[in-house]
C-alpha cells in the first residue's frame, strides 16, 4: 500500500520550506543578506505551487479514488520522478534562477504532470467516473495541462520577442490563471463534492449542470482580466467581467446546495471542520468578488500599477483558499490532524501579513504614510505561517484517525 500520510508529510515539508524562504524574503528587506533576491522568489513560488499544492492534491486523488486499484508501483514511479523534479528545481532555481538546470528540471516537471492527469484517467474506477466529483476532476486536469502552454510559450518569447515583450507577462499570468482557478480550485471543488457524495447527498443533475458550466466556462472568460493591464479593447473586460460573474453564480450554486443539506454537514462534520469550512467558503467570495471589481476599468488599472494589490490577490488565493482548503480535506480524511491552536496560528500569521500587504497599496494608492518597522512587522507575521505548519507536522504524527476514502 502507498503511504499515503507520508506523502502528505512530504507535501507539507514542501510548505514549511516555501513559508521559511518567504520568512527569509521578507527578513532580506530588513536585514539583506548575501542571497539573490529574485532567485529566492522564483524558488519559494514553486516549491509552494509544485510542491506543497500539487503533491497534496495529486496525494488526494490517489487515496480518494485510486488506491484501491492495485495501483502502488505504477504510482510510485511517478511519485519518485516528480521529487526529482522538484528536488532539481530546488537545488537549481537559488543559484541561478531561470537558466539551463532549472529550465530542464521544471520541464520535467510538466512532463511528470501530464503522466499523473493520464495515469489517473486511465485508471479511476468506472463507478466514479459516473459522479459529479470525478467531472470536476477531470477538468481540473485539463486546465492543468492547459495552463502549461504558457511556460512552454516563455522560451520562444524570451527568444524572438525578450522578456520585456507584453507576450512574456501574458504567458505567466496565463498559467498562473489556469493553475490557481482552473486546476487547484476546481479540484478542490471535486474533492467537494466526493465529500458531499460519500454522505449520500442527493444533487439533481440538472442543479450540477447549471454549476458546472458556468464555474468552468466563467474559469475560462475570466482569464481576460489578466489581459486588462495592456490596455485592451472594451470587449475584453466584458468578457472578464462575465467570467466573473459566472463565477459568483457557480459559487452560489454551490453555497445553495451546502445550505439545503446544512444539517447532514452538521452531523458529518466536526465543529472545527465545519468552521475551516465556512471560512473557505468566506475566503472564496472574497476572491471572486475582487476578481469582478478588476473588470471594471478603475480597478483593472488599480491593480495593475500598485503590485502589492496583486501580491496580496495571489496570496489571498493560495495561502487562504487553497491552503486552508486543503488542510480541510486532509483532516477530514484523516490525513493529518488539524487542532484549533494550528489554524488559529496559521489564521494569525496569513492575516496579519494579508492585511500588512494591503495596507502598504492603499498607502500607494491613497498616499498614507507607512508606519515605522511596517517591514520588520510583515517579517515578524510570516513566522507564524511556518510555525503552524512545524504544529500540524508535530501533532499529525502517529496514528491518525481512520480514513474516510
Amino acid at each position: 500500500m502507498i503511504a499515503t500520510r507520508t506523502h502528505i508529510k512530504v507535501s507539507l515539508g514542501y510548505f514549511l520550506l516555501a513559508a521559511l524562504l518567504g520568512v527569509l524574503l521578507r527578513t532580506f528587506v530588513v536585514a539583506p543578506m548575501p542571497i539573490n533576491y529574485r532567485f529566492i522568489v522564483h524558488t519559494h513560488s514553486h516549491i509552494a505551487l509544485l510542491g506543497w499544492v500539487y503533491i497534496a492534491l495529486a496525494t488526494l486523488l490517489y487515496h480518494l479514488f485510486l488506491d484501491k486499484q492495485g495501483l502502488d508501483r505504477k504510482y510510485r514511479r511517478i511519485f519518485w520522478f516528480t521529487q526529482i523534479c522538484l528536488l532539481g528545481m530546488l537545488l537549481s532555481f537559488p543559484f541561478q534562477g531561470y537558466a539551463l538546470f532549472s529550465i530542464i528540471f521544471s520541464t520535467l516537471f510538466l512532463l511528470a504532470s501530464y503522466w499523473f492527469s493520464a495515469f489517473f484517467i486511465k485508471y479511476a474506477p468506472q463507478s466514479f467516473k459516473g459522479t459529479k466529483a470525478y467531472s470536476c476532476v477531470k477538468y481540473a486536469l485539463w486546465f492543468m495541462i492547459g495552463s502549461s502552454v504558457g511556460p512552454w510559450c516563455l522560451g520562444v518569447i524570451m527568444t524572438v520577442l525578450g522578456p520585456e515583450s507584453i507576450w512574456y507577462r501574458l504567458a505567466i499570468y496565463f498559467y498562473l490563471h489556469f493553475q490557481y482557478n482552473g486546476w487547484m480550485i476546481l479540484a478542490l471543488m471535486g474533492l467537494f463534492f466526493y465529500l458531499l457524495e460519500q454522505l449520500q447527498i442527493n444533487i439533481s443533475t440538472k442543479t450540477f449542470r447549471y454549476f458546472f458550466l458556468t464555474t468552468v466556462l466563467g474559469i475560462i472568460l475570466s482569464f481576460f482580466l489578466s489581459t486588462l493591464w495592456t490596455g485592451p479593447s472594451k470587449i475584453y473586460y466584458v468578457l472578464g467581467g462575465l467570467g466573473a460573474v459566472l463565477q459568483l453564480i457557480g459559487f452560489g450554486i454551490l453555497i445553495n446546495i451546502c445550505l439545503g443539506n446544512r444539517m447532514v454537514l452538521k452531523s458529518a462534520l466536526s465543529q472545527l471542520q465545519l468552521n475551516v469550512l465556512k471560512l473557505v467558503a468566506f475566503l472564496l467570495l472574497v476572491k471572486m468578488i475582487l476578481q469582478w471589481l478588476t473588470a471594471w476599468p478603475y480597478f483593472a488599472n488599480l491593480a495593475a500599477a500598485v503590485l502589492d494589490f496583486t501580491i496580496g490577490y495571489l496570496h489571498w488565493t493560495f495561502l487562504g483558499v487553497i491552503s486552508i482548503g486543503l488542510f480541510f480535506f486532509l483532516e477530514f480524511f484523516g490525513l493529518i490532524k488539524l487542532s484549533k491552536m494550528a489554524i488559529t496560528l496559521y489564521l494569525g500569521g496569513f492575516l496579519l501579513t494579508e492585511t500588512l500587504i494591503f495596507y502598504r497599496g492603499m498607502a500607494a494608492w491613497l498616499g498614507w504614510p507607512l508606519f515605522e518597522d511596517y517591514s520588520i512587522f510583515l517579517a515578524s507575521g510570516s513566522i507564524l505561517i511556518p510555525l503552524a505548519v512545524l504544529l500540524i507536522f508535530w501533532q499529525s504524527k502517529g496514528n491518525l484517525v481512520k480514513s474516510r476514502a
